[in-house]
Parts: structure tokens; C-alpha cells; sequence
């Protein structure tokens, strides 16, 4: 096939005008990249983004341990509670036995104190000398030191009471001795034997009257005296002996 070009040069100047307008695209292109202005905003973008893509991985990394320390908390959590559970349960029945074993030990210590008294009383008494009355005058052991928790009380609650101890406290016990006598020196002897006895302390003359005793003049004297734990070495221990059949 035979192409005739009727318009020479037609051809060349349109090639030539397509060249020049990528050349002058080309020019525009290069002109505008050296713009300091452009070239600021387009690395301000790209630094903006990696800036996001880096706070993004590594707030993503953050959240995603502290998840699994939240669970791993919230697990050990449970487990304790458990464990301080028992363990307040362990020590209220810990202190209710501490507190029993408290009551039974002031009862057993509390126990022979009268017939020691009464024992060194008769043993001190003067002859010429007798006695009338022999009580105690203090109050009784506060039953606070010994409280027990009510029954049903959460052993948490029970653990610690307020206002309980567990320790006991023995209250002094005091007592007043009155009798009558008829020699003045006797009730003196007799104080003297009380005051050196390892059971008693603080023995005092409250009063001492003239009365009439079976047609005899006499003296009434009372006594007021506190009872002292002795040392161990003053209390004698006997074996008792049963025979078992």
C-alpha cells in the first residue's frame, strides 16, 4: 500500500510538538521539585507517616502486655483471696483456742488459791486468837477478758474481736480478816506472820474495838490483805496416787 503525503512536514511539526510538550512537562516537573517549600512538605509527610506507623506498632505492642498482665493479675488475684481466706480462717479457730486454753489455764491457776490462803491463815493465827469472818471483798474476774465470739460469727470477723484480748488478766484478789483476840501483842504476831507469808501482801489494821465476848471484855480487830503469787520454789508439789483396778 502507497501512502502519499500531501502536507509535508505535517508529520515532522506534529512530532515535534508532542516532543516539546514532554520536554516542557519534564522542565515544569524538575522546576517545581527544586522548590525548597515543596520538597519541605513532601518530607514532612513522610516523616508524618512513619511517625504513625510507629506510634501505632508500638502502642499496639504496649496494649497488647499490659492485656496480659491485666489477666495475669486478675488470676493470681483470685488465687489470693483464697489463700488470706484460710488464712483468716486458720487464725480465728488459732485464737479461739488461744482464748479457751486462756480460760482453763485462769481457772486451774485460780484454783487452790483460797484453800492456800485459808491454810496460811491458820497457820499464822496466834493462840488466844480467833477468827469470825474471812471473805473477799474485790470483785470478781472480769468475764470481758475471756469473751468468746457469738456462735456463727464469720471466722473473719471472729479473727480479731474488738475489745478482746487473748491474754487474760487476773484481777488482785483482795480479802478482809476479821476476828477477835484477847491479847493485844497476838494480833500483832499474827499480822507479822501474814505480812511474811509468800501468799499474802498488804496487810493493814482497818479497825480495832473493845467488845463483849461471853461476859469478857475483848478485842475485834479486822484485817484487810491482798492475795500475792507466790514464787515457785513456795509451792510444794505431792504426787497423788490412785490404785487402778
Amino acid at each position: 500500500m502507497i501512502e502519499i503525503n500531501l502536507l509535508p512536514g505535517a508529520r515532522k511539526t506534529k512530532g515535534r510538538a508532542a516532543g516539546m510538550d514532554f520536554s516542557a512537562t519534564a522542565q515544569n516537573f524538575v522546576a517545581r521539585v527544586k522548590d525548597p517549600y515543596l520538597i519541605g512538605a513532601v518530607a514532612a509527610s513522610i516523616v508524618t507517616v512513619l511517625a504513625v506507623g510507629f506510634l501505632f506498632l508500638t502502642q499496639s505492642a504496649r496494649a497488647a502486655d499490659l492485656e496480659e498482665r491485666e489477666q495475669k493479675a486478675v488470676a493470681d488475684s483470685t488465687r489470693y483471696a483464697a489463700v488470706l481466706k484460710e488464712k483468716a480462717r486458720a487464725e480465728a479457730q488459732r485464737d479461739t483456742v488461744v482464748r479457751q486454753l486462756n480460760i482453763i489455764r485462769s481457772i486451774d491457776n485460780n484454783r487452790f488459791v483460797w484453800p492456800h490462803l485459808l491454810d496460811e491463815i491458820s497457820r499464822a493465827l496466834p493462840p488466844f486468837t480467833w477468827l469470825t469472818t474471812v471473805a473477799q471483798t474485790s470483785a470478781p474476774q472480769s468475764a470481758a477478758a475471756t469473751q468468746l465470739p457469738a456462735p456463727g460469727t464469720p471466722p473473719e470477723t471472729a479473727a480479731k474481736p474488738r475489745g478482746i484480748d487473748t491474754v487474760t488478766v487476773e484481777d488482785t484478789l483482795k480479802l478482809r480478816i476479821v476476828g477477835n483476840t484477847v491479847d493485844v501483842q497476838a494480833l500483832t504476831r499474827f499480822m507479822t506472820l501474814l505480812e511474811a507469808s509468800p501468799f499474802l501482801k498488804d496487810v493493814n489494821l482497818i479497825k480495832l474495838t473493845p467488845v463483849i465476848e461471853q461476859d469478857r471484855q475483848v478485842a475485834e480487830f479486822q484485817l484487810d490483805a491482798a492475795f500475792q503469787k507466790p514464787d515457785s520454789s513456795a509451792i510444794r508439789v505431792q504426787p497423788v496416787l490412785s490404785s487402778v483396778r
